[in-house]
Formats: C-alpha cells, structure tokens, sequence
C-alpha cells in the first residue's frame, strides 16, 4: 500500500480510503499529493478485493485548490516526485480524476473548504457526502484564471447549466446545502460525519456484485453523450455478458436461500 507524506492511503475492509492530508494548507494540492493520489486510484483499480474508494480530506478541509508553489516541488519536500512528473507530464491530470476514471466507484466524504480545484476534482468522483459546513466553488475568475481541471465541461453535463453558469462566472461559495439543491452533492450531514456516511455507502457498494457494479458505473459514463438508441444498444452490449458470470448465478442462489451472496468476481 502507497501513499506519500501528503497523502494517506489506508483500507477499511473492502474500501480503500485515500486522504489528502496537508490540513495546515487546507490540503492544497502539492506534487507528493498529486502523485500519491494517482497511485491510489491505480492501486484501487488494480487490487480486486478493493470494491470502492473512499476520497476525503484530513482536518478541517477537503481541499482548497493547487498550490502553485508546492506542485513545482518548492518547499514541501516534492523534489523527489519531480521525476515521476517528468516520466507522465499527464500524472497531475490523472491524479485530479480529469485524465483517469476509476473503474471502481468513488465517494466523497467532504468537510470545510472544497473550491477551486477542489470542486473539480469532486466533479470526478461519483456519489458525494458533504458536513454542513462544506464550503464548494470554482474562484479562478476572480483571480482572472479559468478552471482548467474540466470544470466547464462536466459542470452543466452534472448540475442544470444554469446553476452551472453562476458558479463558473460568478466565482462566488457554495454552502453544503445549496450544494445538494443543484444537485452538485447528494448528501448533507452532520459536520465530522462525512466520513462515516461515504464508508457507509461503500459498503452498501461492497455487498453488491463487483462485476456488475463496474458494469454499471462503465456503463453510465460510457453512454452519458449517446443517442438514447444507441446508448440503450451500449448498455445491453456491455450489460448481458454480467448475467453469464458466477456472480449472477451467485446472486441468484443467496437470494433464494436468503443468504448474503458470496462474490469472487467470476
């Protein structure tokens, strides 16, 4: 299991938990950062007794955006990543979900500051959780920056584009609740309970069938931007093969035994 001064990663049964954790710059995204999450999403993918992914943030933010300073290596011991950057000048994209799309589901589990790059990573993330207190937007106009992370893309293709818009051009905070009432997070509770509530959605996920769980995630992206007639000729070629596997046949069984299912993604 990786991880890197800036980035934890940790398992909780069949959920990997990757956490930025640069609490004293409201985790603002630094190379160490960026490299470890990439990692993590790669190891997630990789590992098939990894069902989920849980992405949060450590202390009292979930992330405030880049840190200039910090994604040059200046100052944060980032150095020695600088290499890995210079191998894949694609990595930092990776890491930020705009160049990489987990094949496993992720949630987020957001507290305090998630703006600017913070908001677009979430934008990659595919069920969402925010404490109360959450703080959400897109602030570059302000500094007379664009939202490069894919921002003006995926925004209107996630909220009502209208809501998309003043969020883009206004540049102004969110809070958590009107968040969830454009749509941009689907769950406000408890301040400090975040956490618990994305773990206990990942579990939920992990109790299904992970080939059909993938399946389906593949399946919603793939046909996002499709004709409904070839989105629905999409979803039965990659939907039918799910109910050949044991895992159907597994699901099947559990179900008339009234039994928990016992998957071995086969």
């Amino acid at each position: 299991m990786g991880g890197t001064e800036h980035l934890d990663i940790q398992r909780e049964g069949a959920t990997l938990v990757l956490t930025l954790n640069r609490p004293e710059a409201k985790n603002a995204l630094s190379l160490p950062m960026l490299v470890g999450l990439y990692d993590g999403w790669v190891e997630a993918d990789a590992d098939d007794s990894i069902r989920s992914v849980v992405f949060t943030g450590a202390g009292d933010s979930f992330c405030a955006g880049m840190d200039l300073k910090a994604l040059a290596g200046k100052g944060t011991g980032g150095e020695r990543y600088r290499d890995r950057l210079t191998a894949d000048p694609d990595l930092h994209w990776k890491a930020m979900l705009r160049h990489y799309r987990p094949r496993k589901p992720v949630i987020a589990a957001v507290e305090g500051y998630c703006v600017a790059g913070g908001t677009e990573m979430l934008q990659g993330t595919d069920i969402r959780v925010a404490g109360e207190s959450a703080t959400f937007g897109l602030f570059e106009v302000k500094r007379g920056l664009f939202p490069i992370g894919g921002s003006t893309v995926r925004l209107q293709r996630q909220i009502p584009r209208t809501h998309a818009l003043e969020m883009l051009l206004t540049g102004r905070p969110y809070t958590a609740r009107e968040a969830a009432g454009i749509g941009l997070v689907g769950h406000v509770v408890p301040d400090g309970t975040a956490l618990d509530k994305a773990l206990e959605i990942a579990e939920l996920v992990n109790a299904c069938g992970p080939l059909a769980v993938e399946a389906v995630k593949a399946s919603v992206y793939e046909t996002a931007e499709m004709t409904e007639t070839d989105g629905l000729a999409a979803e039965l070629k990659r939907g039918w093969p799910i109910f050949d596997t044991a895992d159907a046949k597994e699901g099947a069984r559990a179900f008339a035994e009234k039994r928990p299912p016992v998957y071995k993604r086969a």
